[in-house]
């Protein structure tokens, strides 16, 4: 029967993803979704620690940072309204103090210099080839933080500079991590302030850079996220309000064909075994005292304790033993 649909068929990497294996996600907004479920489903993530960025440059710049370390430029602070930022990151990470911003700086940066180190997997997403340069240094920004317009030169990266860009980085990364292996997407978030003709430009320079950055470098293999979106599900249901961001459902359905992919056995029966434990710990019972939810809390502290030993649970454990009474 005719599926009436152009299902993408995101088949089963020969290289799989385990409970044990720590997790980098770095990139656009769509980089928190999938980051936020691997951190549901308990694996070692780190999930968009720096907020999101759009543009490869400022992703891998990034990267190199936390690869050596390093402490970021002085003259790329800034102060707009009493807050401090800094124009190499997201608006997030902010304070109304510029030591303190400094501090929490180094702290995420030095914190993901050590994930990094022994992580398996890093899994980027592209969002936008469009960036902004200060007129003043020529210094591509990841935000501009409503900075006057006058102060930016708006301009569209081209294939050869994100992968020299992307070359760059990768040779850093391998030299300090040579085990990791990079998943690469691009983000199904439309850029409509760009126009949607010029988000149509920018999404194919960033899906011919991940093809050919796939092609040359074993270890890199292309994730169609975006396929998915545009292409599978194609139809203003599985968007959001604003018709531009994926719905939660869209969101979930990109996951599920994710994890079918990436994920080991192992990771993906503990997954089917954490849910309904995961959904029975955001449970708000009417009557917490009763005889039938205190046998609930007995059996899911049950089924907590057959997977304690594959994943910290301490504290989900603690909370449900927090709502027990006391004989």
């Amino acid at each position: 029967m005719n599926p009436f649909r152009t299902i993408i068929n995101a088949g089963v990497s020969t290289h799989t993803v385990s409970l044990s294996e720590k997790i980098l996600t770095l990139g656009s907004c769509f980089a928190d979704a999938i980051g936020s479920r691997l951190t549901r489903f308990k694996t070692q993530t780190l999930a968009n620690p720096f907020g999101v960025v759009y543009n490869p440059h400022s992703i891998h710049r990034i990267i190199q940072y936390s690869v050596f370390n390093e402490t970021v430029p002085e003259h790329m602070y800034l102060k707009h309204q009493d807050i401090y930022l800094h124009y190499d990151f997201h608006s997030e990470i902010s304070s109304l103090d510029k030591e303190n911003l400094q501090h929490q700086l180094n702290n995420t940066i030095g914190s993901t210099h050590h994930f990094l180190k022994d992580a398996r997997w890093l899994l980027i997403t592209y969002g936008t080839a469009w960036v902004y340069e200060r007129t003043d240094t020529g210094e591509v920004v990841a935000n501009c933080h409503k900075q006057p317009a006058s102060q930016f030169q708006k301009s569209l990266l081209t294939q050869k500079k994100i992968i020299e860009s992307f070359e760059g980085m990768y040779r850093a990364l391998k030299e300090f991590n040579p085990e990791i292996r990079i998943i690469l997407t691009v983000s199904p978030v439309r850029h409509i302030k760009d126009t949607l003709e010029l988000n149509s430009v920018s999404k194919s320079i960033l899906r011919v850079s991940c093809h050919t950055v796939q092609e040359a470098f074993p270890d890199v293999e292309y994730f169609p996220a975006y396929e998915m979106q545009l292409d599978d599900l194609r139809d203003y249901r599985f968007y959001k309000s604003d018709m531009i961001h994926p719905s939660e459902e869209a969101e979930d359905y990109i996951w599920n064909q994710f994890s079918a992919r990436y994920f080991d056995s192992n990771l993906k029966n503990f997954i089917e075994k954490w849910k309904p434990i995961r959904q029975a710990l955001t449970h708000k019972p009417f009557h917490p005292t009763s005889a039938a939810h205190q046998k609930f809390l007995r059996d899911t502290l049950k089924k907590m304790d057959e997977l304690k030993s594959m994943v910290n649970i301490e504290e989900e454990i603690a909370f449900v033993k927090s709502q027990l009474l006391t004989s």
